[in-house]
C-alpha cells in the first residue's frame, strides 16, 4: 500500500505539545515522518584536548542556526522515502518555491537527456529555522534528549584551516515507487588562497555532488526532476577546533505545530501562511 500525502502528513505528528520527536518513537499518529535540512559551523578555542573539543564544537554547530541541540542524534541512510515530505517542499512550501521565483544555479543532465534544474538550498535550510528556531527563540524544537535519525556526516578540524559542508535533495520524479535522495559532505584544507578562490572551489564541488546524484540515480533506475543543493564554509583560526555539521532530522512534528484545519492543510498552506496562523512574527 503506497501513502498519499494526506496519509503521511496525518500519520507525522508527535506525542508531545511543543515539541517535535524523532521518527519511529512511540506515541506517534501514524507512519508518516518529516524531513528537515540543515547546514551549520561551529568553533571553540583549543584549550581542552582533542576529544573535548571535539564534542563542543560540534554542539555549537547543532546549536547554532536552526535549533537542534540537545539530542541523541543517530546515523541513517540518506533517503526521504515513499512515507516521508519534505519541510518547506512538500508542507508549508517556502515562499520562493510556491511562487516560482528560485532559479537554478545549472543543470545536469540524466541518461533520457533530461535536463535536471539545481536549485539553492537556501530556502529548505531557511525553513528548517522556521519551524525549529534558534537557540534564542525556539519554535518547535526536537524533544531534549529525543533519539532522532538524520542523514548526517560532519568534519572536525584544528585552525588555521577552512572547513565546509554540504548537503543536496533530488526530488524524484515518481514518488509512487522511488524516494528522494539526500548527499551530504564534509571537509577541510580548501586549496585556495582568496575569498573568490574558494568560492570557485566550492562551486565546482557542488558540480561534483551534482553529478554525483545522478549517478546514484542511475544505479537504481531513478529519475530525478530537481535539485536542492548548496554549502556552508567558515574560517578557523590559530587556536580553535571547529566542526562543519550537515543534517537532515527525520522528524514528527509537534501538536501545537498543526493548523486548526488539521494537517493535511499543510499541503496546500505556504510557510508564511503557516506562520501567520502561528503567530509567529
Amino acid at each position: 500500500m503506497i501513502l498519499k500525502p494526506e496519509e503521511i502528513v496525518k500519520g507525522a505528528i508527535g506525542p508531545f505539545d511543543d515539541f517535535a520527536d524523532g521518527y519511529g518513537n512511540p506515541g506517534a499518529s501514524g507512519l508518516g515522518y518529516i524531513s528537515v535540512l540543515k547546514l551549520e559551523t561551529g568553533k571553540v578555542q583549543a584549550d581542552m584536548d582533542k576529544v573535548l573539543e571535539g564534542i563542543v564544537s560540534y554542539d555549537r554547530a547543532e546549536t547554532n542556526g536552526s535549533y537542534v541541540g540537545q539530542i541523541n542524534m543517530i546515523a541513517a541512510s540518506s533517503f526521504n522515502g515513499l512515507n516521508g515530505l519534505v519541510w518547506g517542499y512538500d508542507v508549508a512550501k517556502h515562499e520562493s518555491i510556491a511562487n516560482g521565483t528560485l532559479k537554478p544555479l545549472f543543470e545536469r543532465e540524466r541518461k533520457d537527456g533530461t535536463k535536471i534544474p539545481i536549485y539553492p538550498v537556501d530556502p529548505l535550510l531557511d525553513a528548517g529555522t522556521r519551524i525549529f528556531g534558534t537557540q534564542e527563540q525556539r519554535r518547535f524544537p526536537l524533544l531534549p534528549g529525543a533519539h532522532v535519525a538524520c542523514a548526517v556526516k560532519s568534519n572536525t578540524i584544528k585552525g588555521p584551516n577552512s572547513i565546509w559542508c554540504a548537503i543536496a535533495l533530488a526530488i524524484a520524479e515518481d514518488q509512487t515507487k522511488d524516494s528522494n535522495l539526500f548527499i551530504e559532505d564534509a571537509g577541510d584544507s580548501i586549496p585556495a588562497d582568496s575569498e573568490e578562490a574558494r568560492a570557485t572551489y566550492l562551486y565546482g564541488l557542488m558540480e561534483k555532488i551534482a553529478t554525483s546524484i545522478v549517478r546514484c540515480g542511475d544505479d537504481s533506475d531513478v529519475k530525478y526532476k530537481e535539485i536542492f543543493l548548496g554549502y556552508k564554509t567558515e574560517w578557523i583560526p590559530e587556536g580553535h577546533v571547529g566542526c562543519a555539521l550537515t543534517c537532515a532530522p527525520y522528524i514528527v512534528m509537534a501538536k501545537n505545530a498543526i493548523p486548526k484545519k488539521g494537517p493535511e492543510s499543510l499541503l496546500s498552506m505556504s510557510l508564511p501562511e503557516w506562520e501567520k496562523e502561528q503567530n509567529f512574527s
